[in-house]
């Protein structure tokens, strides 16, 4: 996917998720004004219930407190609606317990208030309180006393002396439904947030996908320019010089034949080797990759590179210096590949230099690992590309300039033997001052 393309269809995504998330907000807020619409009439109805209830009560009572007091004309006494489910009916009258209790029940009959309830009786005479066991309805719609009901317990308080006679109701089960408008938007938002979140989620993977194929489609194409231009000096160095051979014109001159032929002869190395590259890398994406290990002494090696180093390199003028700290320098190891994981990074701090190149290898004892860091003066790596550096086939982007030959193998082959080590490398690197490989093993 080229860059037009993926600037397409992120836009398209973008404006996609954003009319999602506009359909589900609106919704939303639909729901919410729905809800509050219905909590309204939630509330009215509850009020409504409440206002019939305390009416009905009341009606009923007033009833009762008539049969008593014998006044039809309820000139005397009135009931009072302390609470929702208490109430007080004054009274001229002697109140008789059992007469009291059967008016009670056929007049909540009468205005359906099938609730369960107390009754008390103060008689202001003798200046006495009397409270009834539990009056509760039945499933068989029949009210059934009680006794030794734990709801007496719960009896409202309230100034029992007064200047006449009267009786109480107290209704302990008396519940009326109410609205918890917290929870009532939750269900809506957490849908929203839901979905929100899944999108955003798969948004992103698919991005990431798409950032991904983009990106192994650069290092392929930049691969295949790079093993272009590896390939395609020495291939031409080998038509031009067996051409001139083919033609005769220097079968005379065995000295001109001796050098065409050496230049034959190293080219076709050279093609060798690089081929070589690539295939062992292929065997190591196989898992094919087989640890030889013996106890080795890394010391004793990094010394005895310093006299190859000086003789490969010295048209360079370039350095190579050593910090030996480690005591824990004998370890269990690969000696090939290990080798020349060394090798490859002393190489590229060589290659990636513009001035005279300066390599330091470094060791020490950190824990149970022995650390081996190998620091170059080279041209150094931007941040961005730090935590690509060892992927296969990456080379930091350098446009269209090839003066630094390779496939962007080296690195990917050092971290994947060091994987196999159970070891780990690590890369510091800032432009224009160089590069550090810290190696992490296993000490014995």
């Amino acid at each position: 996917m080229n860059t037009k393309r993926l600037q397409v269809f992120l836009i398209l995504s973008v404006i996609s998720l954003s009319g999602i998330l506009y359909i589900q907000l609106f919704w939303l807020s639909n729901t919410k004004k729905i809800q509050k619409e219905n909590i309204e009439i939630q509330k009215k109805q509850i009020d409504l219930n409440k206002k019939y209830f305390t009416e009905s009560t009341i009606n009923a009572l007033q009833n009762v407190r008539t049969f008593i007091s014998q006044d039809t004309n309820n000139s005397y006494g009135s009931v009072i609606n302390s609470k929702t489910n208490f109430f007080i009916i004054e009274i001229n009258n002697e109140i008789q317990a059992f007469y009291l209790e059967t008016l009670l029940q056929r007049e909540f009959y009468k205005y359906k208030i099938l609730k369960d309830f107390h009754y008390s009786i103060y008689d202001c005479y003798k200046d006495t309180l009397i409270h009834s066991s539990l009056i509760q309805f039945d499933k068989d719609s029949t009210f059934i006393v009680k006794p030794n009901s734990s709801t007496i317990h719960n009896y409202p308080k309230f100034n029992k002396k007064r200047d006449a006679s009267y009786f109480t109701v107290y209704f302990p089960n008396l519940e009326f439904k109410t609205i918890n408008t917290d929870k009532a938007t939750v269900t809506p938002a957490f849908y929203i947030v839901s979905v929100c979140i899944m999108l955003l989620i798969f948004f992103g993977f698919s991005i990431r996908i798409i950032l991904k194929q983009k990106k192994l489609s650069e290092i392929k194409n930049d691969f295949i320019n790079n093993m272009t231009h590896e390939l395609k000096t020495p291939i031409a160095t080998i038509g031009l010089s067996s051409e001139i051979l083919y033609k005769g014109e220097i079968l005379d001159d065995k000295e001109k034949i001796k050098r065409y032929a050496d230049i034959i002869f190293k080219e076709n190395k050279r093609l060798e080797k690089q081929v070589e590259k690539v295939l062992n890398v292929a065997k190591l994406d196989k898992n094919t990759i087989h640890l030889h290990k013996e106890i080795f002494d890394i010391h004793d090696y990094i010394l005895s590179l310093k006299d190859g180093f000086e003789f490969n390199y010295k048209e360079n003028g370039a350095q190579l210096t050593f910090d030996l700290k480690s005591k824990n320098y004998m370890i269990n190891v690969d000696s090939v590949h290990l080798t020349n994981v060394i090798l490859n990074l002393i190489e590229n701090g060589v290659k990636y230099c513009i001035n005279e190149p300066e390599i330091t290898i470094k060791t020490k004892d950190e824990f149970n690992k022995l650390i081996i860091s190998i620091s170059d003066n080279g041209i150094g790596i931007e941040k961005e590309h730090l935590r690509n550096v060892f992927e296969k086939f990456y080379r930091v982007p350098t446009g269209n300039i090839h003066n630094v030959k390779g496939f962007g193998l080296g690195l990917y082959y050092v971290k994947t033997i060091i994987d196999a080590h159970q070891g780990k490398i690590e890369i510091k690197s800032k432009p224009g001052i160089g590069s550090t490989f810290i190696i992490k093993l296993p000490a014995n």
